[in-house]
């Protein structure tokens, strides 16, 4: 389902490299954003390495029919965190290409709750909600690596025996679980971290399916509804199918339950699960710090016509009532965004099938588990609710920020939009990326 690009340079298959670096700010130590400092650094680093990464290994489905993680690995050349700490101490830092970091590399807890004015919730909200997180396969390390995680960051402990973190299968045993899977384990590390770093006080629940096939899957995420999670994340995708309205009615409708899904990564297009009109489906831009008010900046993230912040026209899904842009007569992609470039990317501590270290990925699959984490902040649905519809009721409001800049691709003239960012909604971003929890709330 995925393809190099071909006008990119890239190293064995699936290796790529982008031509520049979004410049952005985060802290100097696991204390993440500190702003002043970085507005009074005199001294500039040398010129920063290009950033470059690869498709985890859960990007290519094992089987034909099977779906796929949207997530990247960064695997050299200096990250937006990095090059805030360069100018802050004149050194120029690097990922070394293949191996893990002793520190991290990419944003934390810290970056990413002021970018989206969580900080005062993610202090105090959510203590008794659970944020599911479905995959595919096993990861056997994940209690271990979710508590360097939490343990680094200061974040509250999280462990199996506290009652915070559980891991169960598709039919909910606890013993009897799936094969393991290091690419799929990557994947695994990067959503539980950004569950944490989004909801500290948060509850949950790893659901591993036992492969990565719409019916295993779609299984496990009734799963995490029968075992009581009101916000499930999905970082998985792959092409439309008539089959999708089925898949809906069978996996996907649960009023009451915040259902988000990643809207893909390979650029302009609509894929599934994202496009299930029960869903929030959540796109991707590139972060960076600014000198506005609110101190960050985004656009859409894009790196190629075949790579960035997957949107569309879905080609089977009805348009859900609270959708109402004219230039798609079914369901459009995508809802809400967050940070997806790898270049901008977020810290994960990982251990299983890799070098134990800190990783920076990218990829939508960082975004849907940020977003289930601050409707997770916001509280409960309402029991009769789809809460896809709730950014709708704040579109235009403060309440989100507005992404207005880039593209991911080349669309129809007459619904530009679908690929193109503007003031208001688009498809790339939708209505934007969240400015505290208002949005996400009924």
């Amino acid at each position: 389902m995925r393809t190099t690009t071909p006008d990119s340079p890239h190293i064995s298959g699936r290796w790529r490299r982008i031509g520049s670096v979004a410049v952005a700010t985060a802290a100097l130590a696991f204390t993440g954003l500190d702003t002043a400092a970085q507005a009074s650094a005199a001294t500039t680093a040398a010129t920063p390495a290009k950033v470059t990464w690869a498709a985890t290994p859960c990007a290519t489905p094992k089987h034909k029919g099977d779906l796929a993680c949207n997530s990247f690995r960064v695997t050299g050349g200096t990250t937006a965190f990095q090059k805030a700490q360069a100018e802050l101490t004149g050194k120029t830092a690097k990922v070394t290409p293949k191996a893990a970091a002793a520190a991290p590399t990419g944003y934390g807890p810290s970056d990413l709750q002021d970018a989206y004015g969580l900080t005062d919730a993610a202090a105090t909200n959510g203590s008794g909600e659970t944020i599911a997180i479905v995959d595919a396969y096993d990861d056997p390390n994940a209690a271990a690596d979710l508590a360097k995680y939490r343990s680094y960051y200061g974040l509250p402990s999280c462990t199996t025996s506290n009652g915070c973190f559980k891991k169960v299968s598709q039919t909910g045993s606890t013993t009897s679980l799936p094969s393991a899977d290091s690419g799929w384990a990557e994947e695994e590390s990067l959503d539980l971290d950004m569950a944490s770093a989004t909801c500290p006080q948060c509850n949950i629940l790893l659901v591993e399916a036992k492969s990565s096939s719409m019916t295993n899957l779609g299984t496990a995420v009734n799963e995490a509804v029968k075992l009581g999670a009101k916000f499930v994340s999905n970082s998985y995708g792959g092409s439309e199918s008539s089959s999708d309205t089925s898949y809906d009615s069978s996996y996907f409708n649960h009023p009451g339950v915040a259902v988000t899904v990643s809207a893909g990564d390979e650029g302009y297009g609509a894929e599934y699960p994202a496009a299930s009109k029960y869903v929030t489906a959540v796109g991707g831009t590139a972060l960076s710090t600014s000198s506005n008010s609110r101190g960050w900046s985004e656009s859409v993230w894009s790196t190629s016509s075949t790579e960035g912040t997957g949107s569309g026209c879905s080609s089977y899904d009805a348009k859900p009532s609270w959708q109402t842009d004219t230039g798609c007569g079914k369901r459009a992609v995508a809802d809400v965004s967050a940070v997806a470039d790898p270049a901008t990317g977020v810290a994960v501590y990982d251990s299983y099938g890799v070098t134990a270290g800190w990783y920076t990925f990218g990829g939508t699959s960082a975004s849907a588990p940020i977003i289930a984490g601050v409707y997770a902040l916001a509280g409960t649905p309402g029991s009769g609710d789809y809460p896809a519809e709730y950014p709708y009721e704040s579109a235009g409001t403060s309440a989100l920020n507005d992404v207005t800049s880039g593209s991911n691709g080349s669309c129809s003239s007459s619904a530009s939009y679908l690929c193109t960012a503007r003031s208001g909604y688009d498809g790339p971003t939708g209505w934007g990326t969240p400015e505290g929890t208002t949005a996400f709330t009924g």
